[in-house]
């Protein structure tokens, strides 16, 4: 496997440059990157926008330089990994805010119950990324506070590249084992910690499962690096390698 897929993605459509301008201005992860990563990420979205269907829902309007600050945000994830990370999905449906969501599950004697639950986001195995507009305007205003619901979604969507959401995406044989082996440490102490009733460095929502401590973890990497480097060493080291390096420090 040859990892990064495409370093360099080519936008399929123009896109007016004072536009794209005015949408990474009012993004603070922006500001932290380097003029070829920059272009990099402008790129990405403008393939992302060429690509993927936006769906506003609930009578949310969105204008084009709405759209393209969802696009870029969306790519940040996708800066070293490349365009591949846009496989295996066509569209991203915008709430205005938290959306309700029935799950069914069945417990240990085969019982089904249905859990009601309301959302920031949600990405789909085989589906949409589905992302609420007013949780997106909350990460951009409190940029350093752990949260990015876009960032976290899109991880799921790279975790799911391989076949499956398990907290590990697609990765070269040799680098794989050793993530899967310092993730795994990281995810038990972080869950030994929520079961003791401790105060967690991260948000406790990442001792979940696997795959939601990637995802929240990849939210850190981007919005309060140093809190993940000093909570998770290894993890961080991980991401900054598969994500690249933060774009700021706080």
């Amino acid at each position: 496997m040859i990892w990064p897929f495409s370093r360099h993605p080519i936008a399929q459509a123009p896109i007016d440059p004072a536009r794209l301008r005015q949408a990474g201005a009012g993004l603070p992860w922006l500001r932290g990157l380097d003029s070829v990563r920059l272009e990099r990420l402008n790129a990405l979205a403008a393939r992302f926008v060429s690509e993927k269907t936006i769906t506003p829902v609930h009578d949310l309007q969105l204008n084009e330089v709405q759209r393209l600050r969802l696009a870029l945000l969306c790519c940040l994830p996708l800066l070293e990994f490349g365009g591949d990370g846009l496989r295996g999905w066509s569209e991203l449906i915008v709430y205005p805010g938290a959306f309700r969501v029935r799950h069914q599950r069945f417990d240990d004697h085969g019982v089904a119950h249905e859990d009601v639950e309301d959302l920031a986001g949600e990405a789909w195995e085989r589906g949409p990324v589905i992302l609420s507009w007013a949780d997106v305007r909350a990460d951009i205003a409190e940029p350093f506070e752990g949260y990015c619901v876009a960032v976290h979604e899109i991880a799921h969507k790279l975790d799911a590249l391989d076949g499956g959401m398990d907290g590990t995406p697609p990765l070269p044989q040799a680098w794989r084992r050793q993530w899967v082996s310092d993730f795994q440490r990281a995810f038990d102490a972080l869950c030994a910690q929520v079961d003791a009733g401790r105060e967690t460095a991260i948000d406790p929502y990442a001792g979940e499962s696997p795959e939601e401590f990637f995802a929240v973890c990849s939210e850190y990497h981007f919005s309060a690096p140093a809190l993940l480097h000093a909570a998770c060493p290894a993890v961080a080291a991980h991401l900054a390698r598969f994500y690249g390096a933060p774009p700021f420090a706080h």
